[in-house]
């Protein structure tokens, strides 16, 4: 039956049989993408395109019109009796269908966290010897490659670039090819028989940090990864900031355009020479990154994603070529910018969704992208909502009087334990700063230990010497109007430079960051009228989520309070994203979809935001989380 979300958003039932699979969509989902969403991989070999007809389905009930890639398949008495191609038959009404044969001992991997993905990439070499013209004969040399390719399932196009090279290649091969074909497009033809060379990109194009990787599309496996800070650094940390200058500068849309290509391009370079791959070798490549970055990348100007209603260009996926884009690999090569929920929460969490399944399994699931703008997608199979919450600087180490990113020398993880402190710092070198980790670590620690209060305020030193060891009291400082700070590293621990404190104003800095997230959290578990034992895991995405403890952030209340074995740091999950999107154009088509299913709350103006955010202010008691005095009692 069709069914009603709470949102109002429409869904239609699709049911698969004789899998005895039922799911449902929004209307206008093709059913093999449906099929895909629940994990029935229904054959295809031209990328769900519409002309190998190997997706065929019978719709048993619902109406379902023919289209013309069906009328080509099948016989009229074949539609009459309600066979059609999934991948071109939307489901506009409830729809019951019978999918006689699925995909066959499929090549599956374990990719991103635990999921199974069917590696089907969406690049074909297809070896060809095909008959040399003669005066009988006189189809065009690309008609020939076309009529050669067509019994195999592909209906090709072809750009001027690629005509211009058939001539020479065709004869100098003696015609004897390897027609390469991305969609419906054929990008390359080869001399000779090449099948195992296969390569693609997939990019993380992070506000910071650039993070590239070369696949070999014929095993799934990374050839090369390497990273690199994004250039763009120098006009701006943050995505207002680079908004802004494009909005204040003549030239600074295409200014940050070239200096992104420029940094993709060195990364490019440095993949290629590691892999010992040449760039007319690399035939696809996906991007995933926030809608400031991937509007930039595209060239596009981002100014109205600054301004209310925070409205992008484009938020579905764009597909263009390399050599409009300007990456320095085959100029036919098609790249693919994975597409966005909203303004501010972009692509790089759509990636995340498919690196976690959390919209395709059931059981329900955070994922957080925590650091300047904190992204929040929660839900199931059943329904997903997303929202985003402006965080600050805080975690990434801005407006901290001794923070600092996380590099060398920077303080990244705190333990408070009988004899003193341990910190653990970047490069095993002496301190100089304390980045968003470390910072996470020091509040929850002086948290357990009672020197900071649930308010955040730090106990007096005198208070502090009835709880803890002198050495750790002694920590607590305050200066002349009566401010308190915690001494992390003294002048002769910090290699003999100035002393490296935590101040009160960094801990309320934190409290406001940390609060941000945790009530843009609280509004969609209150939406979807969920409770914290009721979520299966959480997520902690990004570079920043990579380092962060997650019994850290849950003492500080950053995380709903589950048992700490259920909050996982995934790392980049962007880049595992945009890489299975790479590699399975079946989990790329998801993707697509995803704006469709997953539900975009803006949080600006709201009430019952600003309501949450007030409440989680403060820090957790400790007996709500079940650590009353655990580090205390220790210490005593």
């Amino acid at each position: 039956m069709t069914t009603t979300a709470p949102s109002g958003t429409t869904k239609v039932s699709i049911e698969f049989r004789p899998h005895d699979k039922v799911t449902r969509v929004p209307p206008g989902m093709t059913i093999f993408n449906a099929a895909n969403w629940i994990g029935l991989p229904i054959d295809s070999t031209c990328g769900a395109k519409g002309t190998c007809g190997k997706c065929k389905v019978r719709i048993l009930r619902g109406n379902n019109g023919a289209t013309a890639a069906d009328r080509r398949i099948f016989t009229e008495e074949e539609l009459a009796d309600g066979w059609r191609l999934s991948c071109r038959s939307e489901a506009n009404s409830d729809v019951v269908c019978h999918v006689p044969r699925l995909m066959g001992n499929p090549k599956a991997a374990l990719m991103g966290f635990d999921r199974h993905v069917i590696l089907n990439p969406n690049v074909y070499k297809i070896p060809l010897t095909l008959t040399p013209p003669t005066l009988e004969d006189q189809r065009s040399d690309f008609s020939r490659i076309r009529d050669a390719l067509e019994p195999e399932g592909y209906a090709v196009e072809a750009s001027l670039n690629l005509l211009r090279q058939l001539p020479a290649v065709l004869r100098r091969s003696d015609w004897h090819i390897t027609a390469v074909v991305v969609g419906h497009e054929l990008v390359s033809v080869e001399g000779g028989d090449t099948s195992d060379r296969l390569f693609g990109l997939a990019f993380d194009i992070g506000t910071t940090t650039v993070v590239g990787m070369l696949i070999d599309l014929n095993s799934g496996a990374p050839v090369a990864v390497r990273s690199s800070l994004n250039g763009q650094a120098v006009q701006g940390a943050d995505v207002i900031s680079r908004i802004s200058y494009t909005m204040l500068h003549e030239d600074g849309l295409s200014e940050l355009n070239g200096v992104i290509l420029r940094t993709l391009n060195n990364l490019i370079s440095q993949l290629l020479d590691e892999g010992d791959v040449a760039p007319h070798e690399v035939y696809e490549v996906v991007t995933a990154g926030n809608a400031t970055m991937q509007h930039l990348f595209l060239g596009v100007d981002p100014e109205p994603i600054g301004l209310e209603p925070f409205i992008p260009a484009v938020e579905d996926m764009v597909q263009t070529s390399s050599q409009e884009i300007g990456l320095d690999i085959l100029p036919q090569a098609q790249v693919h910018c994975l597409p966005y929920l909203g303004a501010y929460v972009g692509a790089d969490l759509v990636a995340g969704l498919l690196a976690t399944g959390l919209a395709q399994n059931e059981g329900v699931r955070l994922l957080v992208d925590v650091g300047t703008n904190g992204e929040i997608i929660l839900g199931s199979a059943s329904r997903t909502v997303a929202t985003a919450a402006p965080a600050g600087p805080a975690f990434e180490g801005a407006q901290i009087q001794d923070g600092m990113r996380a590099s060398t020398g920077a303080i990244e993880a705190v333990t408070i334990n009988p004899e003193g402190i341990e910190l653990q710092v970047i490069g095993d070198v002496p301190p100089i700063g304390l980045c968003g980790s470390g910072l996470l670590d020091a509040v929850a620690q002086l948290r357990l230990t009672g020197l900071m209060l649930p308010s955040g305020r730090f106990v007096k030193a005198e208070e502090a010497a009835e709880i803890v060891s002198p050495e750790l009291a002694r920590r607590i400082i305050a200066d002349e109007e009566g401010r308190r700070s915690f001494v992390l590293a003294w002048s002769e621990e910090s290699g003999g430079g100035k002393p490296i404190v935590l101040t009160q104003r960094d801990v309320r800095e934190l409290q406001f960051a940390k609060g941000s997230i945790a009530g843009g959290i609280d509004v969609v578990m209150q939406e979807l009228g969920v409770e914290a034992d009721e979520l299966v895991e959480i997520f902690l995405a990004g570079s920043f989520g990579s380092y962060i403890n997650p019994q850290s952030a849950r003492i500080i209340g950053l995380v709903p309070p589950v048992p700490v074995d259920r909050i996982k740091a995934v790392g980049n999950a962007a880049g595992e994203g945009a890489k299975i999107a790479l590699l399975s154009f079946r989990e790329r088509q998801v993707a697509q979809s995803l704006p469709q299913i997953v539900e975009y709350h803006e949080l600006s103006g709201r009430g019952d935001f600003n309501d949450s955010f007030l409440a989680v202010l403060q820090f957790p008691e400790l007996d709500t989380l079940g650590l009353e005095n655990e580090v205390t009692a220790e210490i005593r």
